[in-house]
């Protein structure tokens, strides 16, 4: 990784002033001045506040998740810009891309909210947002278009850790900062090719998910479960920590099904084979929303409007069924917003020269009925559609 940029010191007494915008509708013609003070004397230091992840969310929570190459999470609650740092970083006209694996979905598009949100902070600019569409090709192809307009960052999930590793390895090796969502390419170290990979507690909204299904079940009955068959460690996180505290915690729970997808369409297919063969299951777990919403299509085409399903990420979707009172019970919920808001922040750290963690964790959130509208605002940072609000509020 290239030398961190040297960055000039600014000084309170070189008075950098800029205007602060204000409500002229409540601006007077007074004589006395105290009362109307001139808001071109407010030093562009003086209005900036700390950057931090949301404090609402648990800062005491236990990480339950391990990184990629089994490292102990850092919590993204402890991650902070102070002021003066934010000065520093804005002195240094950076910019910063987006190399996506998809950025079609709430998740993708909460992450790159919060991303931008926070760069713009930060005065970094976002120079572009490439969508790879499940493609390592194209990634790779991204990254080469990406690499030729010589970013300060790169904040990106590798579609494929093995075929998009050296492409990953030449921008960093141009100097570029690597920040990773999730997962990182193969054969790349921390602090000399990336400076940190952030996640949600997979492991933790794993376990989320099996509480609500043993809940809901009142601690018996028959299960299966619909996994990622890919080699995508927060994957096999979710599904490893929902096994695992089913068969720790429940003994009167059957996991009896196990099923594999390979990508998000194909849990329709799965789960009517699997109701199917094993008429008799009371509940599934769907390894994250999009499949899940294929499993409740399953379950309605088969009359199981009583089958229990618990998934992972609160999608627009699966939130409206939820709110409903439908049979998606419970989940447990990334928090990609403030994930793009950590991965920012770290990608900060590595302008200031800072020391970065290997792996930061975002803390995990139950969902249910009863929390639906106030965790939605917590995941995405905006109000709950209105459909699903409506939906809450005629079904509580």
């Amino acid at each position: 990784m290239k030398k961190f940029k040297k960055l000039a010191i600014a000084s309170l007494a070189a008075g950098m002033f800029v205007l602060v915008g204000c409500n002229t509708e409540g601006t007077s013609n007074s004589s006395d001045e105290r009362q109307t003070p001139n808001t071109s004397e407010i030093t562009e230091e003086a209005k900036l506040e700390p950057i931090r992840i949301n404090p609402s969310i648990d800062a005491d929570a236990v990480i339950q998740s391990e990184g990629p190459h089994g490292e102990t999470a850092v919590s993204a609650s402890t991650l902070e810009l102070t002021a003066e740092d934010i000065e520093k970083i804005r002195e240094g006209n950076y910019s910063a891309a987006l190399v996506m694996h998809y950025a079609g979905n709430d998740w993708s598009n909460a992450q790159i909210n919060g991303l931008k949100t926070t760069f713009e902070k930060m005065g970094i600019e976002v120079i572009t947002v490439t969508d790879a569409q499940f493609s390592a090709e194209k990634q790779v192809s991204d990254l080469e278009t990406v690499m030729a307009r010589n970013p300060d960052i790169i904040v990106s999930i590798p579609t494929d850790p093995v075929s998009t590793s050296s492409a990953f390895r030449r921008a960093a090796e141009q100097g570029i900062h690597l920040i990773f969502m999730d997962n990182v390419p193969s054969n790349l170290n921390h602090g000399e090719h990336y400076v940190s990979v952030v996640s949600a507690d997979n492991y933790g909204n794993g376990i989320a998910a099996a509480e609500v299904m043993a809940e809901e079940l009142g601690g018996e009955g028959k299960i299966g479960i619909v996994y990622h068959d890919a080699d995508f460690f927060v994957t096999k996180q979710r599904t490893e920590a929902f096994e695992a505290t089913i068969q720790e915690k429940y003994p009167n729970i059957e996991i009896v099904a196990r099923s594999g997808i390979s990508g998000p369409d194909d849990g329709l297919q799965v789960a009517s084979a699997m109701l199917t063969t094993n008429p008799e299951l009371d509940g599934i777990f769907g390894v994250w929303d999009v499949p899940s919403e294929g499993i409740l299509a399953a379950a309605r085409t088969a009359g199981r409007e009583d089958l229990v399903i618990t998934t992972i990420d609160l999608g627009a979707n699966v939130a409206l069924n939820i709110a409903r009172g439908g049979s998606i019970k419970g989940l447990g919920a990334q928090l990609p917003f403030d994930q793009g808001v950590a991965e920012a922040i770290l990608a900060g750290y590595a302008l200031l020269g800072k020391e970065t963690p290997s792996y930061v964790a975002v803390p995990a959130l139950t969902v249910t009925q009863e929390n639906i509208l106030d965790a939605w605002e917590m995941v995405y940072s905006t109000p709950a559609p209105q459909e699903v609000q409506d939906a809450f509020n005629n079904n509580k």
